[in-house]
Parts: C-alpha cells; sequence; structure tokens
C-alpha cells in the first residue's frame, strides 16, 4: 500500500506541474521567417486547439488556422506557433486580436542574414507526432537575442498563491484528522484488541478443558 500511495502522489503532481507548464505563459526570443494560413483537419488533438475565431461558428473538425514560423535564439532551430483567440475560455488569456497579432508578425518577417529579434509570448507545447503547437499571444521587438525576458512576475504569483491554498487545505486537514478521525481509528483499534483479548481468553478457557479431559 505504501508503494500505491507514493505512485498516486507522484502521477498527481506530475499532473499539476504539467497543467501549469502548459498553461502558464513562456516567452521565446526569436526572429520570423514566415506567416500563412493553413486548412487543419483535427481529431484525437484538438483538445491542444483553441476556439475559432471570437464571433465565428462552432469548432468544426476542420478549419482555417494562423501560423507564424520563426527561429529560436538559443538552439537556431526552427519553432512553428499557432495563433489562434482563447475567447473567454479556458485558458483564460482573453484573446481575441489574432487577425491584428498576424499582421504585426508579418510586419517583423526577416531572415539570418538580418534578423529583427522579437519576444513571443506564449503557452502550450511543441509535439511534431501529435501535431500540436504552442499558441502565440503577444509579440514585440528586442535589440539582441540576448535580450532580457523580463521576470515572470504572473507565473509566481500564480504559483504563490496555488501553494499556499494548497499548504492551508493541508494544515487543516491535518487539524481535522488528528481532531476527528485519529481518535475514532484508536477507538476501532482498541475494539479490535479488546475483541482479539476476548477470544483469546475463550480458547485458553476452551483449551484447559480439553486438558483436563485428557488427563
Amino acid at each position: 500500500m505504501v508503494y500505491v500511495k507514493w505512485v498516486v502522489i507522484i502521477l498527481f503532481w506530475s499532473f499539476v506541474a504539467a497543467f501549469f507548464h502548459y498553461t502558464l505563459p513562456q516567452k521565446d526570443i526569436v526572429y520570423i521567417t514566415g506567416v500563412e494560413v493553413k486548412r487543419e483537419d483535427f481529431g484525437e488533438n484538438m483538445l491542444f486547439w483553441a476556439s475559432p475565431d471570437t464571433g465565428a461558428g462552432e469548432m468544426a473538425t476542420s478549419r482555417d488556422v494562423r501560423f507564424v514560423d520563426t527561429v529560436k535564439a538559443s538552439n537556431g532551430r526552427v519553432l512553428v506557433y499557432r495563433n489562434e483567440d482563447t475567447g473567454w475560455g479556458w485558458p483564460p488569456y482573453f484573446k481575441l486580436d489574432s487577425s491584428n497579432l498576424q499582421a504585426e508578425m508579418r510586419n517583423f518577417i526577416s531572415n539570418r542574414n538580418d534578423p529583427q529579434w522579437v519576444v513571443v509570448r506564449h503557452y502550450g507545447w511543441r509535439n511534431e507526432y501529435m501535431s500540436i503547437y504552442p499558441n502565440a499571444v503577444a509579440v514585440w521587438l528586442v535589440d539582441s537575442p540576448d535580450a532580457s525576458k523580463g521576470v515572470p512576475w504572473l507565473n509566481i504569483s500564480i504559483l504563490t498563491i496555488f501553494f499556499a491554498l494548497v499548504w492551508a487545505i493541508w494544515v487543516r486537514w491535518r487539524r481535522f484528522r488528528k481532531a476527528r478521525i485519529d481518535p475514532m481509528l484508536d477507538n476501532v483499534s482498541d475494539s479490535f484488541e479488546a475483541a482479539s483479548d476476548s477470544m483469546a481468553e475463550k480458547r485458553g478457557r476452551f483449551r484447559r478443558w480439553l486438558d483436563s479431559w485428557r488427563s
């Protein structure tokens, strides 16, 4: 049971870590090599796509999606972003300006001979096997590939609040368990011990009675 308990705990916190890593904003320094609109057919990866543009129809299994092609400053590898509205849904970025953002990114297009470095704020993951793309949320110019991305105050604040809530719940649970559950378990344990002692005494009497007949 101890192993099962730790497996459950590890799986739970792995899920929490993955949730925050996917949802919280991240920043990349890149230069943009192109923008395009492609028709995408959604399947098992539909969960990792946002809803259609605000004001458009319901989400279908196929629709046009804006994409942005970039090259990362940190390792020189290409990275493709999608550019979709999040609307009023999850995650709560309230992004309603995908068209404007696409125009901004088109204006920043450059090449490796004369790169124009920008910071792309985004959320999500890139997975080639499942055709998952991070969703770009904002973009702005920086002076160099070594420019500062700034302190992630939003991420720090959200994680601090989350772990403060977890700590408060855990402390209250320990107090509740110590005040209510542990005494009840002790009573149950005492009852079992008393019943066990009674059964042992009865077996002892029966054994002595058999011994008297043998003698």
